[in-house]
């Protein structure tokens, strides 16, 4: 399996960054790169099970290559692939989201809404990374959640 997306790894677990042309996938991925993330796919990314996990990784060809809007197609180092931990849309975010998941490839992966342009935005998707690595694609009950 194939999607038209982005992917970058922080430590080691893979966040695919989707939305339509111009949404803002490669930017913010170089932007996660920035902060710590490496790059593991962009443009095209592709789905492998082991085990009981999702794996991202790139095309044959394409690895370590990254759209720069304005500059052009750069090469970084990047990862051979990651664990698919996080699926990140980028739209609008809602300000305090239940947990939310979708299957990828039959198994559960946590997903969010993301401004992709807003200058937070990277810190933010490591932040959710953090999260979903937490919770090992499974719903889990808030630690706030105390019934008030």
């Amino acid at each position: 399996m194939q999607v038209h997306a982005s992917c970058v790894a922080f430590e080691g677990k893979g966040v695919l960054l989707r939305g339509p042309p111009g949404a803002g996938k490669s930017d913010l991925a170089l932007r996660a790169i920035e902060a710590g993330a490496r790059l593991v796919a962009d443009d095209l990314v592709a789905f492998d099970l082991r085990g009981d996990r999702v794996w991202a990784r790139a095309l044959p060809r394409a690895d370590g290559r990254l759209e720069v809007r304005g500059v052009g197609i750069v090469r970084l180092p990047a990862l051979d692939s990651a664990e698919l931990v996080l699926l990140a849309d980028l739209a609008g975010p809602e300000r305090l989201p239940e947990p939310d998941f979708e299957p990828v490839l039959g198994r559960p992966v946590r997903r969010i809404r993301l401004a992709p342009f807003e200058i937070s935005a990277a810190v933010k998707l490591r932040l959710a990374v953090q999260m979903a690595s937490e919770d090992k694609g499974a719903p889990r009950v808030s630690d706030s959640d105390d019934g008030r």
